[in-house]
């Protein structure tokens, strides 16, 4: 069964990658707790300092829309929004398995 997966990426003010990557982090920890999140991963580039791209696998994109709407989520949001000043979503995937993809039927 294939996955619903994510690559983005968020632009933020010169100085601030560290603050989102916290950020982005704690949003990792919650979504431990969440059983449909099966990948999500915080990762930066030495040559785009004010750059951080996560990568996320869900059961579904259904599973990705809910998980907006947990407060934890919005207020990690409402911390995030005044540092970032882009966002890209690279690519919209269909993860079919591999390592670190759990398979569940």
């Amino acid at each position: 069964m294939s996955k619903f997966s994510l690559f983005g990426k968020f632009t933020v003010q010169e100085g601030e990658r560290g603050t989102l990557v916290d950020i982005l982090l704690e949003a990792a920890e919650s979504m431990e707790k969440v059983e449909e999140c099966e990948v999500y991963l915080v990762n930066v580039s030495e040559q785009e300092p004010d750059a951080v791209y996560v990568y996320e696998v869900w059961s579904s994109e259904d599973a990705h829309q809910a998980s907006l709407s947990i407060e934890a989520t919005q207020t990690l949001i409402r911390r995030a929004k005044p540092i970032i000043t882009g966002m890209e979503r690279l690519n919209t995937l269909q993860a079919i398995g591999g390592k670190g993809v759990l398979h569940r039927s």
